[in-house]
């Protein structure tokens, strides 16, 4: 088996290796890794050696990349799981290859207790994207592996790895213009996270497939027909929208499977004429098309004449078909498309055949400003791994919008940007100036969001300085670098300050400093840990006039504590048997354990809920949603402190939860909700506020539940309700 999936890899290569000197270069690779890592064996019982040979396979088919590349992946475990070094590697196999596998060999030795080993793997490699950028897209190819065989892992394992997926590597590979990828990592991360929705939704996409191809059947011909008259060499397909897409859509929605409309897209993929640049025949098409289709106008999207950041271009229309449905048509060249699917490799393959278009070398710029951000963003000394892996993700966003400088200079930014981002774009001194700006000549505050085509000037003040709650308005890792550069070198003394005053406070009410208290104030000032409190308290961003009202609250998660939930010992199955890297783990004794725990705040879960658990510092473990954005972030950083959950028995009645309802305003509404709530379902209702406007209404219904069926059930008699239209859960609970 191993020598037959060598053999492909070899038939794989004929397209890289110049002479027979390359084939014995990958040769010379597999035999020293197949030695190094003899007799050790997957989690599925695959000899380990399948694993190199696959990323190999995938380093050079899907991403593009040449013969170092694949000697670096067939080498990238050796140096990790064994006793080679990487001054072996290098005496072996030369310099660059050395470096590559010491890119993407992780950290080894021990951590303290406050570093993620994950963020600080994450870290090092990202740190050596600046010096060879292939060390990431081989290390996209050992994840995209990983991820296609996740089945033979342990459940808490799936969840981990996954979550690190959605949560860095998928934006990576879509930064990187790997679409295939990204979205092959999207639908796997899904299908181990949420087993149960990634399968309705597939097994609702296969019901539905003689549907799409009976719309093909109508939808095409017309526009072949077309091209062809204008003797255009083309091919026209079908793209059914990815199932974690899908799931996205209606999660943000709202909404069911059913009424989600642009469920697929037709490509047409043209051959170009050497004599008429790209960008006008991709014009010349969509000309063609909206002869046939009326088009949809704010649904146009054209990354020709500014391609994306990471390389991307084509150019996308939506346009009514036959019997009223919109369809989305994708117009690429050949070359185009080949930069779409496979990224900056391929982008690399135009350059080096010397066939670099203008608009490539436009997307060579933009990318090599975007690597110059990202080193600028994250070379802050004072972060630790955590706190990089969270920048880097700003630095990930790839919705962007071109915005321009008062002397006309066109500037790339993330979409959702504030003015303050944009000030920090031009020069960190204008940034922590800043007082306001003029758009398009008109005077605008800093937490403004700025769109595409708007002209900024920005307006300074020499008293201005940066606020901690400027962090809460930008979006930008290089904003937010320079942000807490300057509050760090300010906020010590605030810090010190904001401790005295808080302390003096609390003795003066006689109430002793306990961790309980800290759950109350930092969730009523808005701040996430102590020292964001004590720095706003000294710096006067806040006042505690009022902290004895704070501190007899009830919060509104006190019933959580009556509820109990169960922490199987995830290794209690698991045999001794080999790690994915060659390492024996150990097996925990005993079937479980026992953990103080408190429920998230972020997602508020209630019994009958999808829950993990995350191990704190303190021992506490914090139970969210599994599908919680926090969750995921939590994951990906700290994987190891992953403890699964599940509910066990019911301990009591009720539970805290809020609903949103929205429909046509009518008299007795508010008493037909109260009817069915209180009278028929004999749900006690917690707080309950409605607003009416232009003859709609809106509510919020804070309510106690036994569990998610019967908040469920709740939700389907509200909407049956005559005039409400929309009923769904909100993550965020009601303060008391």
């Amino acid at each position: 088996m191993v020598q037959q999936q060598f053999d492909e890899l070899l038939e794989c290569c004929a397209a890289i290796c110049k002479n027979e000197e390359d084939y014995d270069r990958i040769r010379s690779a597999f035999y020293f890794a197949n030695e190094a890592h003899r007799g050790v064996r997957r989690k599925s019982g695959e000899p380990y050696i399948t694993h190199p040979l696959a990323v190999a396979r995938i380093v050079v088919t899907e991403i593009g990349l040449g013969v170092k590349s694949v000697q670096a992946a067939l080498l990238h475990d050796v140096v990790e799981d064994t006793d080679y070094t990487v001054e072996d590697i290098e005496h072996r196999f030369g310099r660059t290859v050395a470096k590559l596998v010491d890119g993407l060999t992780k950290l080894a030795g021990a951590f303290a207790q406050d570093i993620s080993s994950q963020a600080e793997n994450f870290k090092k490699m990202i740190l050596t994207l600046s010096d060879d950028i292939r060390v990431c897209l081989i290390k996209i190819a050992d994840r995209l592996h990983n991820m296609r065989t996740l089945g033979s892992m342990p459940k808490h394992k799936q969840m981990k790895i996954a979550s690190e997926t959605i949560y860095l590597f998928a934006p990576l590979a879509h930064r990187l213009g790997l679409y295939l990828i990204k979205t092959e990592f999207e639908d796997l991360s899904l299908k181990y996270r949420f087993a149960d929705e990634y399968n309705q939704i597939s097994q609702k996409l296969a019901d539905t497939e003689v549907q799409r191809l009976q719309f093909l059947e109508k939808f095409n011909p017309p526009i072949i027909e077309k091209l062809k008259e204008n003797n255009i060499e083309f091919e026209i397909s079908g793209r059914v929208k990815s199932v974690y897409s899908i799931w996205k859509k209606m999660k943000r929605k709202q909404v069911s499977f059913e009424e989600i409309y642009d469920l697929f897209a037709i490509r047409i993929v043209f051959k170009p004429s050497p004599l008429i640049p790209e960008k006008s025949q991709c014009w010349h098409l969509y000309s063609l098309i909206t002869d046939i289709y009326k088009p949809k106008p704010d649904r146009i999207r054209d990354w020709v004449n500014i391609p994306k950041a990471n390389g991307y271009e084509a150019l996308h229309c939506t346009v009514m078909g036959p019997e009223g449905v919109w369809a989305e048509v994708q117009i690429r060249s050949e070359r185009m498309n080949e930069i779409a699917e496979r990224g900056f490799a391929a982008h690399w393959k135009y350059k080096a055949d010397g066939a670099v278009a203008e608009t490539d070398k436009r997307s060579e710029r933009e990318f090599d400003q975007w690597l110059a951000k990202l080193r600028e963003a994250l070379n802050s000394p004072a972060d630790d791994a955590v706190e990089f892996m969270d920048n880097f993700k700003m630095n990930l966003q790839v919705s962007e919008i071109v915005v321009f400088t008062p002397s006309g200079e066109a500037r790339t930014m993330p979409k959702g940007a504030t003015v303050l981002d944009f000030a920090y774009d031009i020069h960190s001194k204008i940034g922590n100036r800043a007082i306001g700006a003029k758009v398009n000549y008109k005077i605008t505050p800093l937490y403004a969001e700025i769109h595409s085509g708007d002209q900024i000037e920005i307006l300074t003040s020499q008293s201005a300085h940066p606020q901690v709650e400027w962090l809460g308005h930008i979006t930008t890792a290089k904003a937010r670098g320079y942000i807490k550069q300057f509050l760090k070198r300010d906020g010590e003394n605030n810090i010190r300050r904001g401790q005295e005053l808080f302390e003096a406070e609390m003795k003066k009410l006689g109430v002793p400093l306990q961790a309980r208290v800290f759950r109350k104030v930092l969730p009523a000032y808005h701040s996430s840990n102590k020292d964001e409190f004590y720095s706003k308290l000294g710096a006067g961003i806040i006042s505690i006039d009022g902290l004895d009202k704070i501190l007899k609250q009830n919060a509104a998660s006190k019933l959580m504590k009556y509820w109990t939930l169960q922490f199987p010992n995830p290794f209690r199955f698991l045999g001794g048997g080999a790690s994915e890297g060659g390492h024996r783990e150990e097996e925990p004794a005993g079937d479980g354990e026992e953990y103080r725990y408190v429920m998230a705040e972020c997602c508020n879960p209630i019994p009958g809920d999808e829950v993990v658990g995350f191990k704190g510092e303190d021992g506490t473990v914090e139970v969210h949603k599994k599908n919680c954005h926090r969750a995921v972030k939590l994951s990906a950083q700290h994987g190891e402190r992953i403890v699964p959950a599940k509910w066990s028995s019911e301990k009591v009645m009720s539970y805290l939860a809020v609903i949103e309802v929205r429909g046509i305003d009518r008299l007795g509404i508010l008493y037909d909700l109260a009817k069915i709530i209180s009278g028929e379902l004999n749900i006690n209702i917690r707080e309950l506020h409605v607003h009416s406007h232009d003859g709609i209404f809106e509510g919020t219904i804070s309510l106690y539940v036994r569990n998610s069926e019967d908040l469920k059930l709740i939700m389907d008699k509200v909407k049956a309700i005559k005039g409400v239209e929309k009923v769904h859960r909100t993550e965020a609970s009601m303060v008391d």
